[in-house]
């Protein structure tokens, strides 16, 4: 891997010596290409390491979610976890207290949310300085992100999302919204349902770099080469995150920063204090908004209003989600059902198992 770091640093130092105008355009976006396949291999090879026992964190999934506490050292990271969670991680004021990664499980409107404090970050953690690549592999497994940082030092954050972001991690983004079909002949044909500031010759270079020699490329959004560099690299991975200012003894005036690279997105930070409670709850219920989650309860077998049953899902599930997670056996001979509460016309209306699952919602399945 080495040897790989080393060609994507060259590569790099030639981006840097270059200047970028659309002249060299089309260089930046085939060295690009180039630097993304190359971190796409080392990508594979730590795959490959941790699933032979090559010594990274191995962490198993439990409950209805999973959140990662991410910041540089000495935090807050261990306390936040310690005040969320039944977890007893380590606290100390001095850098890498959490040396290994430390689970908790925090219940919140019955849900069961995993939450992991793992080793302080530090700058060059993308290029694995500091356990660097083991802590970012399991950043790249959660449903949420909590970046935190100091009350007074929020130029951490921006400096903990370029870690991210050279780890291939894309904070708050949605997928670029491109499709790209292998074709039998014909060499790369481009279409576009919206203007394209890059040059037809650059999108082919760039997609021609990631192996493609015939193919049908779709843009429909406004791509920078970045953006077209992401839709077509295999490391992506994209993630909600909430941004923590913490030890914040009082909650001051409201903190916004600048969103992604390619956005004027402001992201909202939750200022808190995991030693005195401050702002906890907020946080709490900005993490259910941000995973999405929504509660669905079940009325008891030959029971029409005793809903006791609570069911964890995520918005967009449909209620035959619902149903496959009671289990098939369960769902074998059911088709439809009755709702109460939110999503209901009226009382007990029936439905199909098509519609989606509204938090609060009571179902009974027939």
């Amino acid at each position: 891997m080495e040897d790989i770091q080393r060609q994507i640093e060259a590569i790099e130092k030639e981006l840097k010596e270059t200047p970028y105008h659309k002249g060299t355009e089309h260089f930046f976006g085939k060295m690009r290409a180039r630097i993304a396949k190359l971190k796409d291999r080392i990508a594979e090879k730590q795959t490959k390491s941790s699933v032979g026992g090559g010594g990274g964190f191995a962490i198993k999934k439990f409950g209805d979610a999973t959140i990662v506490l991410v910041g540089f050292p000495s935090v807050g990271k261990s306390t936040l976890l310690n005040a969320l969670t039944n977890a007893k991680s380590s606290i100390a004021e001095y850098a890498f207290t959490t040396v290994n990664v430390i689970p908790g499980m925090m219940n919140y409107k019955g849900a069961q949310i995993q939450a992991l404090d793992v080793p302080g970050l530090i700058e060059g953690a993308a290029q694995g300085k500091g356990r660097g690549r083991e802590v970012l592999s399991v950043v790249r497994s959660a449903d949420l992100l909590l970046v935190i940082a100091p009350l007074g030092k929020e130029k951490q954050f921006n400096q903990i999302n370029q870690e991210l972001y050279l780890n291939g991690v894309r904070i708050n983004e949605e997928r670029p919204k491109v499709e790209i079909k292998k074709i039998l002949r014909g060499g790369i044909k481009v279409n576009s349902t919206v203007p394209q500031e890059l040059d037809r010759e650059t999108i082919i270079e760039v997609v021609r770099e990631f192996g493609f020699s015939n193919a049908e490329v779709t843009l429909k959004e406004h791509l920078t080469i970045n953006r077209l560099v992401d839709c077509l690299a295999t490391n992506r991975i994209y993630t909600q995150a909430l941004y923590i200012a913490s030890k914040a003894d009082v909650t001051s005036t409201e903190i916004h920063l600048s969103g992604g690279s390619d956005t004027t997105r402001m992201e909202k930070v939750i200022q808190i204090s995991a030693e005195t409670g401050i702002g906890l709850d907020r946080l709490r219920e900005a993490l259910w908004d941000k995973l999405g989650l929504v509660r669905v309860f079940l009325a008891q077998s030959g029971q029409k209003k005793n809903f006791e049953e609570l069911i964890i899902m995520h918005k967009g599930d449909k209620l035959s989600d619902v149903m496959l997670k009671i289990g098939t056996e369960f769902a074998g001979n059911k088709d439809t059902a009755k709702i109460w509460g939110p999503g209901a016309k009226f009382p007990g209306q029936i439905v199909s198992l098509s519609i989606e699952a509204q938090d609060k919602m009571k179902v009974r399945f027939f």
